[in-house]
């Protein structure tokens, strides 16, 4: 999925370096620190570990541009302010495209907020410019983030980034007082998911909408609906044989997947409540796939959690209000849940002292709490971090603290968005173009051969 709201350390260190990463390594912890952004000055004590960095400058460069930008650099000041370092924040809609010619022309960011692990791994392998993690983010991923997340920022076993912020995109979205007044209950099992869905076209209504329009991206939602079945039906690592291309993109087992997907999206009883038939699934973009939710002439969206900022202003977004979201329920009810999940990492393309320093912050409790609380003071909403240090009683919103609680959830278990862990030919092309010719018409074996005729080979 694209970023939506979706794709070798120097052989010697100056001793100040290597002092610093076992600093960071040692004093890495959870204590938040005070103040904020908008409040008094922070208290300094867990930024100790960072040094005297005054006089120092890092950049950064993301594809998170205004409003979104905000949030981010009013996360740094504490960071600023006990440190004495300068972050200067560049964001732009062509970070995808400017960022590789940035790297090849010798002059990269410090940092680069990389919104896929593809992308990350071809920048890895391709350029050799990124430098593993230092040992302070190392440390953090271990002690506050699940493995998946790790695996994720790893390029063939070295530790490369840590995760940003994440996503939780196995939902589905619904109007807790459009079921109250129907007298429907959430389901907790696929089965009673589907039974609800008879029951509303028993009704005379359709309980399923949908849109995968994404410009040169469409179809990107429905690769979240495949791999989220393909858990919830053969587990997790049958999942990770699919994504790593041990067992070829069109196995049986994925053709099953996806023939239970067109069980829903391919029923024209079921779809597309309000905005036509099957096909108008792929004229209609995936941000408006799941409004008729708010006139009921529709009930349900699979969708993750930062479509929350697709409703219109003065939606009520809670647990008994307009609209909200449950888990996707399992197929198999004794299976622990598994939840697919995103995020951004942060790779740095320099391994001086003050980079290594903000690297380490951008993994930390400290930051995740600073940024929550940066984002609801300016009442923005649709970012959660993964990090188990984070406090979700800083986020404003009612979802983003059920996605946050989700993601320190133990008994979960979690899987990596499949599309942005493939290689690029496949992930960001011909998965996307696969899936609309497929909700177009087009056969589930054919669709699923087109896509696995596309991987590269030896990769």
């Amino acid at each position: 999925m694209p970023a939506v709201p979706s794709r070798g350390r120097a052989a010697s260190l100056a001793s100040g370096v290597l002092a610093l990463g076992l600093v960071i390594a040692g004093c890495s912890g959870s204590n938040v620190a005070g103040g904020g952004p908008t409040g008094p000055a922070p208290e300094c004590g867990a930024y100790a570990q960072y040094g005297d960095l005054n006089g120092k400058t890092i950049t950064v460069y993301t594809s998170i541009v205004e409003p979104e930008d905000q949030p981010h650099i009013d996360s740094y000041k504490p960071f600023e302010q006990c440190t004495g370092a300068k972050v200067v924040y560049e964001g732009s809609k062509e970070f995808e495209a400017q960022l590789p010619v940035r790297v090849q022309a010798g002059s990269p960011p410090d940092i680069a907020y990389v919104p896929q692990p593809g992308l990350l791994a071809t920048l890895v392998r391709q350029t050799g410019a990124v430098k593993p993690a230092p040992a302070g983010v190392a440390a953090n991923v271990d002690q506050y983030f699940p493995e998946t997340f790790k695996s994720a920022g790893s390029v063939d076993g070295t530790l490369y980034a840590a995760p940003l912020g994440a996503n939780v995109k196995s939902f589905v979205w619904y109007s807790p007082k459009a079921f109250q007044a129907k007298g429907y209950t959430v389901p907790t099992t696929w089965d009673e998911m589907i039974a609800l869905s008879d029951r509303i076209v028993a009704e005379g209504g359709k309980p399923w909408c949908a849109g995968i329009g994404s410009g040169e991206a469409t179809g990107w939602p429905l690769t979240d609906w495949l791999e989220d079945v393909m858990l919830r039906e053969n587990g997790p690592e049958v999942y990770d044989q699919w994504v790593s291309h041990a067992i070829p993109f069109n196995a049986p087992q994925v053709n099953a997947a996806l023939d239970r997907v067109g069980s829903v999206l391919k029923n024209p009883a079921y779809v597309n409540g309000g905005l036509g038939d099957v096909s108008s699934i792929a004229t209609t973009t995936f941000q408006d796939g799941g409004l008729p939710i708010l006139d009921e002439t529709c009930y349900m969206h699979r969708q993750a959690n930062f479509y929350a900022a697709n409703w219109p202003e003065g939606t009520d977004i809670t647990e008994n209000g307009d609209v909200y979201a449950f888990e996707l329920p399992p197929i198999n009810p004794a299976s622990p849940q598994t939840i697919l999940v995103g995020a951004e990492f942060v790779a740095a393309f320099s391994d001086r002292p003050e980079v290594q320093a903000f690297q380490a912050y951008l993994s930390s409790p400290e930051w995740a709490n600073e940024k929550a609380k940066a984002g609801s003071a300016l009442g923005q909403s649709g970012w959660v971090s993964a990090n188990t240090g984070f406090d979700p009683a800083n986020l404003s919103s009612p979802i983003d603290r059920l996605s946050a609680e989700i993601l320190q959830d133990e008994g979960n278990t979690f899987r990596f968005d499949g599309s942005d862990l493939m290689p690029a030919a496949v992930g960001a092309a011909t998965f996307w173009r696969g899936m609309t010719d497929w909700i177009t018409g087009k056969s589930t074996a054919d669709s699923l051969t087109f896509i696995e005729q596309s991987w590269p080979a030896g990769q």
